[in-house]
């Protein structure tokens, strides 16, 4: 399985990135998918979640408004366009299945740090 993200960068506080992530294999249209981040020191969370068809988003409360995930199945790609980023929103962001967990496959994940 293949998990690339890409997308990440160094922005200042107040500006938007948008992530892709480009996955293997013909389950990615099956699967709830999600994004979540880890930031220095802290445990990675989930950010955002879609259904295996697009719809029922999910946010955690801090990005709610800022964010918002999509998926294109054709294209078997998941995105996260973020918007208003703020320094504590500083990161190592990855994709995955929405209950992935720590003993699964996660790739490298993209960094995204925003400046203040």
């Amino acid at each position: 399985v293949q998990l690339q993200a890409c997308g990440g960068g160094l922005v200042q506080a107040g500006g938007s990135l948008r992530l892709s992530c480009v996955t293997s294999g013909r389950t990615f249209r099956y699967y709830d998918m999600a994004w979540f981040r880890q930031a220095p020191g802290k445990e990675r969370e989930i950010v955002a979640a879609i259904s295996y068809s697009g719809g029922r988003p999910y946010y955690v409360e801090s990005v709610k408004g800022r964010f918002t995930i999509s998926r294109d199945n054709a294209k078997n790609t998941l995105y996260l366009q973020m918007n208003s980023l703020k320094p504590e929103d500083t990161a190592a962001f990855y994709c995955n299945r929405r209950g992935a967990g720590p003993g699964d496959y996660w790739g490298q994940g993209t960094q995204v740090t925003v400046s203040s």
